[in-house]
């Protein structure tokens, strides 16, 4: 037995995947987590479904730890429709809020533990939760929060308690005890609120309806060619889609899924021994920073079968392969889609999109979203044939969700190309936006930030090329007449105001801004200098970033 106690695959590599079973037990009113959940606990009972740390839960007792934790809100005076914001590292903690809010109907919103200020403050004006649960090492992000921003009147944290005081006094997270009956959920109900970050607005809360998570587990797991009985490692954080859909692969799928803390380069191959992992998950400078570490002979001494390589530079992949005996799959979606595209295993084609997934319609289409021909760039626009299996809009921003749903389809904003045998590559972001260490930036939100220095007349940000093969964020800066500034000035303005990976690496105070004839900053003449002579570089200097 591992030490996941995970059961060895079933009819591996024969017989109906079981994906495609969990497509023909759940019907479309079934694709609820209370009855998916109640289900696979009859079916695979003592079988292990969650490893966290040194916690271990079946799946019968998943089952019962929803429906108590259900109960726990509903004594809270949670209702179904009602908003739980919960930031919370990965721990079990967060999916036992997590799956009573989705056994009771009501909304959980995942906050990026890294979020600060400006940001958090917009996350609980707009969500305006009815409860937040809190980890104690995240308690004093609250202290940052808008003063106009009232929290919930009930606050539940997890840990011991802490010293920090914060604006509403917090009591521990209850201890589970009887068990509520399902709630009256349906499969378009949302299920969570995950925030993507803004281009030339603050990030958007995307509406997760129920069916969308139980599809997220359907297309991923036939993308990776999960098999029933796999292990299923992630060090990814809860808090994004690709480590919750994940939970969800495994429940359907009949897996056991290893959560792991964080990533670290140095230890994943010796965690994923550990626990006898057959399926990993990476994304972007992940797979880099494993190669990077020195060689052992213990290289190849693991279980893991394949693993997501979303993102993953395409020079990447061979090496990588050779080395670890790992294939990568490439693949594309996002917290409004699902995994849409997909790459064959091993990649046919390293570092591109791959092909489109059945169930999902796509086109590449002009600026008046008229259809282009293959081989000819344009936006990507997507809508899937499944009920519920996008997400179904933007909370509270109504205008919002018309624009990027506009004639019915979702406008993806990333410039793509389509090849005539059917391939999908990605060429660039037609929006304004940067990813950096797996996580979105909002250039408008650091420019928010950085423009409120009373030095500063006006800022852009703008994503420079990566070693690890992402974005840097890259900060141009314009200073009032008079004013002095040295570029670590702006990396302190910063801190506690923005997550800490959306402060810029790159600083060029300019004496001017290339601009458009409408007065616009041409971004474009600022990314394509590069790292000029008059570039600051943060790492270059040793300056690190306060968190």
């Amino acid at each position: 037995m591992t030490e996941s106690n995970a059961q060895a695959p079933s009819g591996a590599g024969t017989g109906t995947p079981a994906w495609a079973r969990a497509v023909e037990l759940f019907t479309p009113a079934d694709r609820i987590l209370p009855t998916i959940l109640t289900r696979q606990a009859e079916r695979y009972g003592d079988r292990v479904l969650l490893v966290a740390g040194e916690t271990r839960w079946t799946y019968a007792q998943t089952a019962a730890i929803a429906a108590a934790s259900a109960h726990t809100l509903i004594d809270a005076g949670i209702k179904p429709g009602d908003r739980v914001a919960l930031m919370c590292s990965n721990r079990p903690e967060f999916l036992q809020v997590y799956l009573g809010c989705a056994w009771l109907g009501a909304i959980v919103v995942p906050i990026n533990t890294a979020l600060r200020g400006f940001q958090l403050s917009h996350i609980l004006r707009n969500s305006r939760p009815a409860l937040l649960v809190v980890e104690t090492p995240f308690l004093a992000a609250f202290d940052t929060v808008d003063p106009e921003v009232g929290l919930p009147s009930q606050v539940w944290l997890i840990g011991s308690a802490a010293a920090e005081a914060i604006k509403v006094l917090p009591v521990p997270l209850p201890t589970l005890g009887p068990k509520a009956p399902p709630g009256a959920v349906r499969p378009g109900d949302t299920v969570a609120i995950l925030y993507t970050s803004g281009t030339t607005g603050p990030a958007k809360g995307v509406c997760c309806p129920q069916a969308q998570l139980f599809w997220w587990g359907i297309y991923s797991a036939r993308a990776l060619g999960i098999r029933e009985g796999d292990v299923l490692f992630t060090t990814l954080p809860l808090f994004r889609t690709n480590a919750l859909n994940a939970f969800y692969q495994a429940m359907l799928n009949g897996c056991t899924y290893v959560l792991e803390p964080k990533f670290s380069a140095s230890g994943f191959w010796a965690a994923a021994r550990r626990h006898n992992a057959t399926v990993g998950y990476l994304l972007g400078a992940m797979a880099s920073m494993l190669l990077a570490q020195p060689g052992t002979a213990d290289d190849r001494a693991h279980g893991l079968r394949v693993a997501l390589g979303g993102g993953v530079p395409p020079q990447i992949h061979k090496p990588f392969l050779e080395r670890f005996g790992v294939p990568l799959v490439d693949g594309y979606g996002s917290t409004e889609t699902n995994f849409v595209f997909a790459g064959t295993i091993p990649s046919d084609r390293p570092g591109t999109m791959g092909y489109l997934a059945d169930g999902i319609e796509a086109r590449i289409v002009d600026e008046n979203d008229s259809e282009l021909a293959d081989g000819q760039a344009g936006e990507l626009v997507l809508r899937a044939r499944e009920p519920f299996a996008f997400a179904t809009g933007y909370f509270g921003m109504p205008e919002k969700t018309v624009e990027a749903w506009r004639n019915l389809w979702f406008h993806s904003g990333d410039r793509v190309v389509r090849d005539a045998d059917g391939h999908y590559r990605f060429i660039d972001r037609m929006k304004d936006s940067i990813r950096r260490r797996g996580e979105n930036v909002s250039s408008w939100e650091v420019e928010q930030i950085i423009q409120s220095h009373a030095a500063v007349a006006s800022c852009a940000i703008y994503p420079l090329p990566s070693e690890l093969g992402e974005d840097e964020v890259a900060a141009a800066i314009l200073l009032e007449p008079g004013q002095s500034l040295e570029p670590v000035d702006i990396v302190r303005h910063c801190e506690g105001q923005i997550a800490y990976f959306a402060i810029p690496r790159y600083v060029r105070i300019v004496k001017e801004m290339p601009l458009t004839e409408n007065g616009k900053i041409k971004k474009g003449v600022l990314r394509d200098a590069g790292v000029a002579g008059d570039t600051w570089d943060r790492e270059a200097a040793g300056v690190k970033v306060r968190r």
